[in-house]
């Protein structure tokens, strides 16, 4: 399977802020996200083969207790359910981030969903493909059923709550699973964004997000 990295960072998104994570990030998309912040899996993707044995090798180099299987869409790639069986041994927490558009029967401990709202829909030759994979509501509520899960929407413009709203209401998601954090790779987009959100979450009794790796260290590969 294709692999862009593998690094040892802190999970920087979501339920399990802040916790010491190895991730491995696969190379290779089914979207096209406008504001996709690692186009060298998606829009140019880029890596090595690497086989089972030599990711888990690479993963058990790092002392971090938590896992972190990325991309691009990890949920794509040939091979993933032995994968994800090998990364879950001895003891480990595994976290799956997709955008819910394929189903694939993996393990994980958390499976976090990011389903992709219409702010991210490109322009050009991929605009028409994307809108019309980006939402899979048949996907969705089987990986909502099956596993314990987060769903995490990227919010670009307070307009883009409507289409929030309307797809927890269609999926009767558990709205304490909902996350909600800032598009943007600069931190002071992200800082300047978040004030607002922060409020809508409040309001709206979700779970706001920061994207603490861009505070931290930038938008840089390997964090």
């Amino acid at each position: 399977m294709r692999i862009a990295e593998i690094f040892h960072s802190i999970q920087g998104e979501g339920s399990l802020l802040g916790v010491p994570s190895v991730f491995v990030r696969t190379s290779g998309c089914n979207l096209r996200c406008s504001w996709c912040d690692t186009p060298y899996t998606s829009w140019h993707p880029e890596g090595d083969e690497w086989s089972v044995e030599r990711i888990l090798a690479a993963v058990d180099a790092y002392p971090a207790r938590h896992i972190v299987l990325t991309g691009g869409e990890p949920m794509i790639v040939r091979g993933i359910e032995e994968l994800t069986h090998g990364l879950r041994q001895g003891e480990r927490h595994l976290t799956i981030e997709t955008a819910g558009t394929v189903f694939a029967a993996v393990e994980c401990d958390l499976m976090s969903i990011s389903p992709k709202l219409a702010n991210s829909t490109p322009l050009g030759e991929w605009a028409e493909r994307h809108a019309r994979l980006r939402i899979q509501p048949e996907v969705l509520r089987r990986l909502i059923a099956g596993y314990e899960h987060q769903l995490k929407f990227v919010i670009a413009q307070p307009e883009d709550m409507g289409e929030v709203r309307e797809l927890v209401r269609a999926l009767d998601a558990d709205p304490t699973r909902v996350i909600l954090m800032p598009e943007g790779t600069d931190a002071s987009v992200l800082r300047e964004r978040g004030v607002w959100l922060a409020e809508i979450c409040k309001q709206e009794g979700f779970r706001f997000s920061p994207r603490l790796h861009v505070e931290l260290y930038g938008n840089r590969r390997g964090t």
